[in-house]
């Protein structure tokens, strides 16, 4: 089981306080890791679920901070390796979306800067953070560490009406490959996660939306997607048994990536 041994594994999930992050976070607890959460919402505001958390693992970490701030970046960073020794997993899946949806012709720089910003340039450095504290440990098992990108279908799905947020993802594809180029070396395997349709706080705006077109059958598997099913992928690619991969994709959309006639 992951976790046994010596040195109990450590994993960081950025965004962990809801959503998606806290479907992750849940169920990397579950499978036997300490999981240290940095996150820009105020830890009052979620303490119940954290309680969750810690109930099942006191060592969990949370620490109130951004990925778009290199201060909070490597004093997080420095505050885990202080405190539990290591960081075995990093999944970067803090993430925005535009504050206010508008056509591409209508696009702001401001929320393009805060959408790409965030997205993309913070998980960037974020990576190289953590990346600098993996290089620096022995092996523990059959690899240095495991990184995972949470992107989106919008990677490959246009909606000019936030194309600052397909334009992020699309990007995050790309460090995704560059990560695992550079890092597969080092026993360091990066992958990344494309969500659907999630039910979460960022698609309750669209959720009439979503709702209609997974009844109308654009979704092949025909409900919503939830944080726990995200959860569950991140959990196997966090796996010893997978050494032999990297720089890979797995959508997980319902199939709604397939292309049907």
């Amino acid at each position: 089981m992951k976790g046994e041994g010596i040195l109990k594994r450590v994993a960081v999930v950025t965004g962990g306080s809801r959503g998606i992050g806290y479907g992750i976070a849940s169920q990397l607890v579950q499978d036997g890791y300490i999981v240290a959460i940095l996150d820009k919402n105020p830890r009052e505001a979620y303490q119940k679920e954290l309680d969750v958390l810690t109930a099942a693992e006191p060592r969990c970490i949370y620490y109130e901070g951004s990925i778009t701030s290199r201060e909070d970046r490597e004093s997080f960073v420095a505050l885990v390796a202080e405190r539990l020794g290591r960081i075995d997993v990093l999944v970067n899946n803090a993430g925005v979306a535009p504050k206010v949806r508008a056509d591409i012709l209508e696009m702001t720089e401001e929320s393009f800067d805060y959408v790409v910003g965030t997205n993309l340039r913070g998980t960037m450095f974020m990576t190289q953070a953590v990346v600098r504290q993996m290089l620096k440990q022995p092996l523990a098992g059959a690899k240095r560490g495991t990184i995972i990108n949470i992107g989106s279908a919008s990677c490959t799905v246009s909606s000019p009406n936030r194309a600052e947020y397909c334009a992020s993802k699309a990007g995050l594809s790309m460090l995704t490959t560059v990560y695992a180029d550079r890092l597969a070396g080092e026993g360091i395997m990066v992958h990344e996660v494309r969500p659907g349709v999630i039910d979460t706080d960022m698609t309750k705006v669209v959720h009439e939306k979503y709702s209609k077109m997974i009844e109308a059958g654009q979704f092949p598997i025909k409900r919503w997607g939830y944080p726990e099913d995200i959860g569950k992928v991140v959990s196997l690619l966090c796996d010893d048994r997978f050494v032999y991969t990297t720089g890979d994709h797995i959508d997980v959309d319902g199939g709604f990536h397939i292309k049907r006639m």
